[in-house]
């Protein structure tokens, strides 16, 4: 059976829609077209069996093979709408306001039984950041944070709190992917010289620190990000502060830290200082790409064992993203980059290609692991909007422009589970459909004098080629002393060579005198030690002032004992020749 082809949907000021992917890229007509501004936002289900949108009226679901309206919630001012994972809720969220006498406003986060359309909880959530309750993938688990404290909910029965996690000033929580038992990353941001931490645990065991599954503390964190792989055994944690108070980075200070389920934990060591722009797990859970250092940013994969596995070298990289089965994976450079986009085939370590995503300001893999979409939407850029369909070979596929004065907001893949689109073998040319126009990179300015000779390098900074961080006899990863000393050895090789390139090019012809003197000294002796050690000495200031000469000629400004010397040559070199004579 071949397998489906998704769908992207796109918002903007052109209304709803959706278009069908890749070959056909043409306007699916079975989904009734929302002409008009109002439509505020969209969601797939986790299958990508349904579809939800606020188009300013009321919220509609409807089935995606069939196109029929499932249910319809009068919720005309929804902003931000979610599936739970098996599509039986749906979460809707709208600004929260309070009553013209200031007393406490209604309940604006609203959860609705997709099956019979009945309301089932409405909640006060004040903050758009993390406005989502969050569920475990089979549903079991529902948990919220309110006010210090976790609540939880199981089988989305929210009439009820099954359990609570107290703890002082949480502020962030995760929930593991994948099967029961599940477990919960949570973080406590420091205060009063204390330090910040994250705490594992496994549901429902919350009986105090000692009942955790693994604890990390560390200063220096604002803020972090937390991000489970897939198989739930291990959470990075990328700890950051707003100011670097060392003033070596506008961008604050990061950190990244590695916390897995049996207790271990360890700081990730970058060898290149400056921020981390990103970390992504592979969907394999067994390593992850981090993208860090001040730019040309460093790429590198890492294990579990937070050793190096591969280094891509240094370029206009800030994100990396992996396909779904996790086979290719893009290092690309967006906001204030070019958009440059390396596309690594991660088995072979080996690169398919480097398209240029100009101005896009967002990026997503196809559930088929091998088409691409980039656009450019509003507000981030108000000008040149309009997406990208790429294979991952480099070709432009399909391109849309939306018309003068009209803009684009959204556009997102229909999602499907996994295994629906197998992993296929890596390929390496595809033809192109559709011209990519690209502007060409401007050359840099030459005064008219240079022009015709021959063009050097101006680089600022010198690229760092990719490297294979595994040792030669094996598949082990070399150790962190290995790599230090390795470092340390190609410093030394690199040193010596440009010290010999250096010296090749001081070389300089010698005066006669010099050259006679320097051809005869081996050959003549007089006998006297003393008269030999004066024919050495006055050989040795003849040699000195040759030096003080050519730096005179390169345009170094000498000091007047250094002048003097220079005019003490002639009366040297008469000493050193009546003293050649009389041997």
């Amino acid at each position: 059976m071949a397998p489906p082809t998704p769908l992207l949907a796109v918002r903007g000021s052109e209304g709803l829609y959706m278009v069908n992917g890749p070959p056909l890229f043409t306007e699916n007509t079975a989904f009734q077209r929302e002409s008009g501004k109002n439509s505020k936002v969209f969601a797939f289900s986790k299958d990508g069996s349904l579809f939800a949108w606020c188009n300013g009226e009321q919220v509609n679901i409807v089935n995606v093979t069939s196109h029929e309206v499932l249910r319809s919630f009068d919720q005309p001012k929804t902003v931000c709408l979610e599936f739970s994972p098996k599509s039986n809720v749906l979460v809707t969220w709208q600004p929260y306001t309070t009553s013209k006498d200031g007393g406490a406003g209604v309940p604006n986060l609203q959860l609705f039984d997709v099956n019979t359309g009945k309301f089932l909880k409405s909640f006060i959530q004040k903050k758009m950041q993390n406005w989502c309750p969050c569920w475990s993938d089979d549903e079991s688990i529902c948990a919220r944070s309110v006010n210090n404290e976790l609540h939880f909910f199981e089988n989305n029965n929210f009439s009820t709190i099954a359990n609570k996690l107290h703890l002082q000033k949480v502020t962030d929580f995760v929930i593991s992917p994948g099967d029961q038992p599940t477990k919960v990353a949570v973080y406590v941001p420091g205060s009063k010289g204390a330090p910040s931490f994250v705490r594992l645990y496994q549901y429902p065991n919350f009986g105090g620190p000692q009942s955790a599954l693994a604890n990390k503390s560390f200063f220096k964190a604002d803020k972090v990000t937390m991000l489970w792989n897939s198989k739930a055994t291990a959470v990075l944690v990328i700890a950051s502060t707003e100011v670097d108070k060392t003033g070596a980075s506008y961008y604050g200070e990061q950190n990244l830290h590695y916390i897995a389920t049996n207790g271990e934990s360890a700081v990730v060591q970058l060898p290149k200082n400056g921020p981390i722009y990103d970390a992504t797990w592979s969907p394999n859970s067994a390593e992850f790409c981090v993208v860090y250092g001040f730019m040309p940013a460093k790429a590198t994969i890492f294990n579990l064992k937070c050793d190096p596995v591969f280094d891509f070298g240094t370029g206009p990289h800030n994100a990396a993203y992996y396909s779904p089965q996790g086979h290719i994976l893009v290092l690309a450079g967006f906001g204030n980059l070019n958009g440059q986009l390396d596309v690594w085939d991660v088995k072979n370590y080996k690169l398919i290609s480097k398209p240029q995503a100009s101005d896009s300001t967002y990026f997503a893999w196809c559930p088929d692991g091998e088409h691409i979409v980039t656009a450019t939407c509003s507000p981030r850029l108000r000008v040149g909007n309009g997406y990208k369909i790429w294979h991952y070979t480099g070709p432009v596929l399909y391109k849309y422009e939306v018309q003068q004065n009209a803009e684009l907001w959204q556009v997102a893949w229909q999602p499907f589970l996994d295994g629906v689109f197998p992993a296929k073998a890596v390929t390496y040319a595809v033809p192109s459909k559709a011209p990519n126009d690209e502007p060409k990179a401007a050359q840099a300015y030459r005064p008219p004098a240079l022009r015709n000779k021959p063009v050097t390098s101006s680089k600022l900074h010198e690229d760092e080629p990719p490297q294979n961080m595994r040792s030669k006899n094996g598949d082990k990863p070399l150790s962190k002393t290995a790599l230090k000393n390795q470092r340390k050895h190609e410093a030394k090789k690199v040193a010596k060579q440009e010290a010999r390139a250096e010296g090749s090019q001081e070389v300089t012809p010698a005066s006669p005198v010099q050259n006679a003197s320097q051809n005869a000294a081996p050959s003549i002796t007089s006998g006297d030690p003393e008269v030999d050690k004066k024919i050495k000495n006055l050989k040795k200031k003849l040699k000195a002032i040759e030096q003080l000469k050519d730096q005179a000629a390169t345009g170094k400004q000498l000091e007047k004992n250094q002048l003097e010397k220079i005019q003490k040559e002639a009366a040297l070199l008469k000493e050193l020749e009546e003293l050649e004579l009389g041997v």
